[in-house]
């Protein structure tokens, strides 16, 4: 009986969550709430499930982020770079891309997104070029950028915040093969866009003719803020030495800037995504009630069944289905499910931890990856299509998907030849 509420009350709320009817953050505190009121979990349980590390984390970067992007450093990087192309719309392109997928790696994609694509659509409209290639673009590389490191992508937070995995093992073990799809997928656009994006010599000297230090509101704000998300960050390559976890890092480094740089702190914290943390906090908790009615144990020993337990058979299957079913699913319930399910797994098959430790790179990089399969894959793709429809571009699923599943499938078989090369 409780197993069928459980998976029901699952099954209803990760549909609403899809069709986005009802706001997500709503929809997943609801459904966390139904499994209270229904008996399947008691009001502690529910509360033992929610992963804190995960939303502290998130808190910490979130007011970190917002507190940089008010000195104007995103708007003079986006251009910074315009000048150093020369304002050439597809050397342009390639060089945004770039920079979105580094960003994305040190903050996180839908933060990126947020501060470069209005940047973007500002100087697309200035040099009169379709603003889609820039915007694709921009989508796919802040999903394999956020791939790299344990903040860029939320999935990724997820796993480190259940896994114990450090800011260094994910730099150790993802960011070389993702240095290797960014040099694919630059390579991918330049093919697709090098006779489209063309514009007039006088335009180009328009845009160059701009002084990118304008954009800098406040030097002193700025000093502040990269000398404390540099210590965040070297926080964060430390904290298995340091004993501490990545959200006590953060959110040291968020309240160290709230006090150095006399902010407010009713006005920065209103520029927290509270949804987001309602949303990742309703879905631990859904996670949480499979877990206690037996449902992960069942779905672990299918797996094992299909797998016979084999190391490399199972790596091929998470990082494959994880991106078949992140294309289409929003990646982060779809993770917050996977984590328990792996994890009972490896307890079937007895791995040891080295044998483990592959399956999370499978699920990072399926899961992450897998966004950039459709435009409703990932959130960060959520994000751009909406911001593009404020401002008159109008981004279709079919046109996206053009574009973006085979970008999604070439990068998950480079990961799994690279899995397959490293690992076993």
């Amino acid at each position: 009986m409780l197993i069928g509420i459980a998976v029901g009350i699952f099954i209803v709320s990760y549909l609403f969550i899809i069709s986005e009817k009802i706001p997500r953050a709503v929809i997943a505190v609801f459904g966390a709430t139904l499994l209270i009121l229904t008996g399947v979990l008691t009001q502690e349980m529910a509360i033992h499930h929610i992963d804190w590390n995960t939303l502290g984390l998130l808190i910490g970067m979130m007011i970190i982020v917002d507190l940089t992007r008010r000195s104007g450093i995103f708007s003079f990087l986006a251009i910074w770079v315009s000048k150093k192309v020369k304002g050439d719309p597809l050397l342009l392109m390639l060089a945004l891309s770039l920079l979105t997928a580094l960003l994305s790696a040190l903050l996180d994609n839908v933060t990126t997104v947020l501060l470069i694509v209005p940047v973007t659509l500002s100087i697309a409209e200035q040099l009169e070029v379709d603003p889609i290639p820039f915007l694709f673009s921009q989508i796919i590389m802040s999903n394999i950028g956020g791939t790299a490191t344990l903040i860029g992508d939320p999935p990724n937070i997820i796993i480190a915040g259940q896994t114990g995995l450090s800011f260094m093992d994910f730099i150790m073990n993802l960011t070389p093969i993702v240095l290797v799809i960014i040099v694919v997928t630059l390579y991918i656009f330049y093919l697709l866009y090098r006779r489209k994006l063309v514009t007039k010599d006088a335009l180009k000297a328009k845009l160059l003719a701009q002084d990118e230090w304008d954009e800098i509101k406040d030097f002193t704000l700025l000093n502040k803020s990269l000398l404390v998300l540099s210590l965040v960050i070297l926080g964060f390559t430390l904290h298995s030495i340091l004993h501490l976890e990545t959200a006590t890092i953060a959110l040291s480094g968020a309240m160290l800037l709230m006090i150095w740089a006399h902010e407010e702190p009713e006005e920065v914290f209103l520029s927290i995504e509270w949804p987001t943390l309602f949303f990742f906090a309703g879905l631990f908790v859904l996670v949480g009630g499979l877990i206690e009615v037996g449902v992960l144990d069942r779905l672990a020993e299918w797996s094992m069944g299909l797998t016979q337990g084999d190391p490399l058979l199972m790596a091929m299957l998470i990082i494959f289905i994880s991106a078949l079913l992140s294309s289409f699913l929003d990646n982060i319930p779809f993770v917050a499910t996977m984590i328990p399910l792996i994890q009972k797994l490896a307890l079937l098959s007895q791995f040891t931890p080295a044998q483990t430790q592959p399956l999370w790179w499978a699920l990072a990089l399926g899961a992450c990856l897998g966004g950039n399969g459709t435009l409703v894959g990932a959130s960060a793709n959520l994000i751009v299509a909406g911001i593009a429809e404020q401002n008159g571009t109008k981004i279709h699923y079919l046109q996206f998907l053009k574009v973006g599943f085979p970008i999604m499938l070439l990068s998950i078989v480079i990961s799994a030849v690279y899995l397959l090369i490293r690992y076993y």
